[in-house]
């Protein structure tokens, strides 16, 4: 959630009557992420987000605004997609498609404890579980098929010791995603990007409740496995060396499991689905870091990061899910 488009009062203004979501009161361009253009939008009616898509196409963004779309009318706690005049969930800026939904309650937990990784943990199982009827099918775009076009073009950036551990993780999935009994694991619309910056909370530190998901737009159709191996690998780590903290993981996964029991084929493949979510977003911090798009606020995060995740994955004592 970058600035790549710069957006005026006046064509906020211009969007606005399009919908009856009130008038203009503010507009602020949001600098975290780092795929689409965001703007925090204040009307006479409430908080709003609006977003300009830069990467995702027309046809594509069908799936992510009916999955929000879908999942709030299930009551899980997402943003709601506005509908114009129309009746149409997307319209267009600059030529390019947007959408505007509504801004959930609270602020991310930089540093999420117990209570945290509970409450996420248990929304995401139920997440999971309310989009099983969601009838709208779309992979993955940051899955292995991508993986195995982009790994090519960060390779001539790396050291001959990250050529060999990205390339024998990337054979190893490959390798898993030709097994029947992987690919028969649990399966549906997944966020496929859950970090810790894309929960928010409302609440105290020590007795937080859940303000919701945001940030569907790397969404897709996965194992609810992976998803659930995105999130650990960030929100139960050690920042400095993504060394598991026990309690925090063992609160998540529990969380998680009382709502959707895991199965024996998960617990299975588990060690190797958090090696997947490791290799996924180390391939996408180098691709972002080394083959940058121009972007008024865009800081590429530090590719370091899932390197050590990764090795970490592999060198640590095998995690068991309950």
């Amino acid at each position: 959630m970058a600035v790549f488009t710069p957006v005026s009062e006046l064509e906020a203004q211009q969007l606005l009557e399009q919908f009856s979501i009130g008038e203009l009161v503010s507009l602020r361009g949001i600098a975290a992420g780092i795929e689409n253009t965001n703007y925090f939008l204040t009307t006479t009616q409430g908080e709003y987000v609006l977003t300009l898509f830069e990467v995702l196409t027309t046809d594509q963004l069908p799936f992510y605004i009916e999955l929000m779309h879908h999942l709030a009318s299930q009551e899980i706690p997402v943003p709601q997609p506005q509908t114009t005049h129309a009746g149409e969930r997307m319209t267009q800026l600059h030529t390019k498609p947007c959408a505007i939904v509504t801004r959930l309650s609270g602020g991310y937990e930089p540093a999420p404890g117990v209570a945290h990784c509970r409450l996420a943990g248990n929304l995401l199982a139920r997440m999971h579980l309310a989009a099983r009827n969601f009838s709208i099918h779309q992979p993955n775009l940051r899955g292995l098929d991508w993986w195995k076009n982009t790994v090519p073009t960060i390779k001539p950036f790396l050291s001959e010791e990250q050529q060999q551990l990205i390339g024998a993780n990337l054979d190893e999935q490959i390798h898993l995603s030709r097994q029947p009994a992987f690919v028969d694991l649990p399966y549906g619309p997944a966020h496929c990007d859950l970090f810790r910056d894309n929960v928010l909370f409302d609440g105290t530190f020590e007795q937080p409740s859940m303000g919701g998901f945001i940030d569907f737009y790397f969404a897709g159709w996965d194992h609810w496995l992976f998803d659930v191996a995105v999130s650990v690998n960030d929100w139960c780590i050690d920042r400095d060396t993504g060394a598991f903290k026990p309690e925090l993981l063992q609160a998540w996964l529990e969380a998680y499991a009382a709502i959707r029991p895991f199965t024996d084929s998960e617990k299975t493949y588990w060690p190797a689905m958090l090696r997947a979510a490791a290799l996924r977003f180390w391939i996408s911090r180098l691709y972002d870091y080394h083959c940058p798009r121009p972007a008024q606020t865009l800081k590429p995060h530090d590719p370091r990061h899932f390197e050590r995740i990764l090795q970490q994955r592999h060198s640590a004592p095998e995690i068991t899910l309950p």
